[in-house]
């Protein structure tokens, strides 16, 4: 019978996928890549906190429905 993987396995498996998923563009198209971290740049400290507070509350959201 096989063993359920740690905490700490999936932490790893789970940061591992994002890494996966976030090289996508930049390997896919560099030249969309770097127009798209270009906008980035000129947003404002508010915008990009609001970005990363909506991307925390969907990943939270996500956490919640699907693995209850």
């Amino acid at each position: 019978m096989a063993s359920s993987p740690s905490l700490w396995d999936l932490l790893v498996g789970a940061f591992a996928l994002m890494l996966v998923v976030e090289g996508l563009l930049p390997f896919i198209s560099p030249t969309k890549w770097r127009g798209v971290f270009e906008r980035a740049m000129r947003m404002t400290d508010g915008q990009i906190r609001f970005i990363g507070l909506s991307s925390m509350l969907a990943g939270l959201a996500m956490l919640y429905f699907f693995l209850s």
